[in-house]
């Protein structure tokens, strides 16, 4: 891992940063802008289409011995992707799908290493399930109406006052959050193993 120069994050989120933060990797933020396409309804392929997009974007204007993660999370329901809600009454319907129930989120991660001799891509999906208590029209009201909702997919955030209707999760805590930061950095490990025994 001592062969990266630079490492990139190719994402504006801060909880994705602080995640990073926790396990000791302070990337440089370089948010990729491209405009996101998703081609399939299938939720893994979805994050996983969506992170290399994002990933191979940052990573097309970078220098050799750079690193860059690029991620994407999704919740899905029922067999529908929620993404993250354009409307107070567009939170209350994925809320209001939610309560009660089991869904997952999933989050895809693409990794770029841009070595002297071109570059290598990994992509991986991990996914957790999370177990709703029920809510009454007025909590998911009272929840909806507040700003916490409008920047996460699925309208909530685990870490924030969402946490009250956290029955339980089947998985990483950290991938609800955003990063699955364990696996990345088992991944970014492995990764350079199987450079070093080229």
């Amino acid at each position: 891992m001592d062969k990266i120069e630079k490492l990139v994050l190719a994402s504006a989120s801060p909880r994705r940063r602080e995640l990073l933060a926790q396990i000791g990797i302070r990337p440089e933020i370089v948010p990729s802008t491209i405009e996101e396409k998703i081609t399939t309804d299938v939720p893994e392929e979805a994050v996983a289409e969506l992170s290399r997009q994002k990933a191979e974007d940052v990573a097309g204007c970078q220098q050799s011995g750079t690193f860059v993660i690029g991620a994407d999370t999704v919740v899905a329901a029922g067999g529908e992707i929620l993404g993250k809600p354009a409307t107070h009454q567009e939170a209350f319907r994925m809320i209001s799908m939610l309560e009660g129930r089991t869904h997952q989120v999933y989050t895809g991660v693409t990794l770029v290493y841009c070595g002297q001799n071109g570059k290598k891509v990994r992509t991986f999906v991990e996914k957790t399930d999370v177990h709703l208590y029920p809510m009454s029209q007025e909590e998911i009201k009272a929840y909806t109406d507040g700003i916490e909702p409008m920047d996460k997919a699925g309208a909530y955030g685990i870490q924030g006052k969402f946490a009250a209707f956290i029955k339980g999760i089947d998985g990483d805590y950290n991938n609800v959050v955003g990063l699955p930061v364990g696996r990345v950095y088992q991944e970014m490990k492995l990764m350079f193993e199987q450079e070093d025994k080229v």
